[in-house]
């Protein structure tokens, strides 16, 4: 009988790891949103970042694109244009406009989510300084701006004085 064991091989260790990254990337952003009630947290977040590095992945093991340059562009390009625009909807789906109180909620989580898929392509291809660099800056804005906002606010005067801003109408057809 023959042994069926599971043997990786350096590539295969090497694309665990990159989507390993990618979890803890998603999670390290998450956390943030967590800590701050927010509904996309370190789940949600941390899936986002999978996803979007396995999409990635997978697309460099695409039989007969390997040792062809243009072929593996064309489908990394598409990959990423998908992820990118799909992810868009996702996060618009977190938006939403209170036509009452004039404001809008979600689009801080929504940026987070496709910021957070950007991350996970960045994982795939092992852009590690881009990694880096990314995850200190979406956490900078998230952790940072926040109060840096309320302060600016505040030097200016009060902003609730002034008329809110409109929101565009809707015309039903």
């Amino acid at each position: 009988m023959e042994d069926v064991g599971l043997a990786l091989d350096p590539h295969d260790i090497d694309s665990v790891l990159r989507l390993a990254v990618a979890v803890a990337v998603g999670m390290a952003v998450g956390l943030n949103r967590d800590l701050k009630g927010k509904p996309t947290g370190i789940r949600t977040l941390g899936l986002v970042c999978l996803g979007a590095a396995l999409v990635a992945v997978v697309s460099f093991r695409v039989d007969g694109i390997l040792g062809h340059p243009d072929a593996t562009s064309r489908v990394l390009q598409g990959v990423i244009q998908g992820v990118m625009t799909g992810i868009g909807f996702l996060g618009a789906g977190v938006v939403l406009v209170d036509r009452v109180e004039m404001r809008i909620q979600g689009l801080t989580t929504a940026a987070t989510v496709w910021v957070t898929a950007a991350l996970g392509i960045a994982c795939a291809l092992a852009s590690w300084t881009l990694i880096l660099a990314g995850v200190g800056l979406a956490l900078f804005l998230l952790v940072l701006a926040h109060p840096l906002e309320r302060w600016l606010e505040a030097r200016s005067g009060d902003r609730k004085e002034e008329a809110p801003p409109r929101l565009p109408s809707r015309s039903v057809r």
